[in-house]
């Protein structure tokens, strides 16, 4: 007797749809990561434009440190900086310090988004974690390419010697988004194992500036004593220094190398998101 004599629809009796095959699957999980990468740095670039104020509070740090020590040192001749003025040798050290400066602080967003209790919700969606975080991570980058603008315009018009072709500028903002990613995402794990606005507000205080003087955004590697060379080294903010200085300032070149800087960050910064991956979870309380 066939299928049909029972009444039932040939859809019944039909041949089962083929699996994906591993392929097609990992092809999927890729374009599902990316579009949650998407939507998460959209949903975190929009919340600047209802704080446009944050951008010329962002501009006092910067203008303080080129126009005041800046100027001082470029007179006092003190810091030996080779074939570069010392106002050249700066720009792009305080512009990596003014990236660092609001990185370092913006897992306090993590905080108040557990306070208010938006976490738990964006926990409870099927979300991968480690997008969650890459999101955050490439937001904090955009964000900080205003002060690219900032300090760029304030060293031009100080006298600073910048390279303004169109490949120099491109390098610049890969490293200034691939800075304020690493220091976010170290700022998150932060926040994940803190949990309170106190304590990280506190800790963040006190690993702004040994980052920031363990490295050569002010000085140059070569007048530094031994040990602190070897801190610097392991410092991401040396590398992304010796990048900008390399592509921002004419005649400015790279002590380590262009493919060395964007390889450390890199790693630093794929690590980075590992390790905040697996904490976000453990933040809902």
């Amino acid at each position: 007797m066939t299928p049909h004599a029972h009444g039932a629809p040939p859809s019944a009796w039909a041949e089962p749809a083929p699996e994906a095959s591993p392929l097609s699957r990992g092809f999927r999980a890729v374009l599902d990561f990316i579009e949650q990468v998407r939507t998460v740095t959209w949903a975190e670039t929009r919340k600047l434009r209802r704080d446009p104020m944050a951008l010329v509070t962002r501009a006092i740090q910067p203008v303080l440190w080129l126009c005041i020590f800046g100027v001082v040192m470029n007179r006092a001749r003190a810091i030996p900086t080779g074939s570069l003025s010392y106002l050249d040798f700066m720009v792009p050290g305080v512009l990596a310090q003014s990236v660092l400066f609001i990185a370092i602080f913006y897992g306090i967003a993590l905080i108040w988004e557990l306070d208010m209790g938006l976490l738990h919700v964006l926990l409870a969606r099927p979300a991968y974690r480690g997008a969650l975080v890459t999101g955050k991570a490439v937001s904090a980058g955009i964000r900080a390419l205003s002060q690219a603008i900032i300090v760029s315009l304030l060293g031009l018009a100080m006298g600073a010697r910048l390279n303004l072709t169109p490949a120099a500028i491109i390098g610049m903002l890969v490293f200034i988004v691939l800075g304020a990613a690493v220091f976010s995402t170290f700022s998150l794990i932060i926040a994940c194992i803190v949990k309170t606005r106190e304590r990280f507000m506190g800790i963040g205080q006190v690993l702004t500036m040994p980052l920031f003087f363990a490295s050569n955004a002010i000085y140059p590697l070569a007048i530094m004593p031994d040990w602190l060379k070897v801190v610097a080294r392991v410092n991401p903010l040396t590398y992304q220094v010796d990048a900008l200085r390399a592509l921002m300032i004419e005649g400015g070149h790279s002590t380590m190398g262009l493919g060395l800087d964007f390889a450390v960050m890199a790693v630093v910064l794929v690590a980075l998101i590992i390790v905040a991956a697996r904490l976000y979870p453990s933040t809902v309380r």
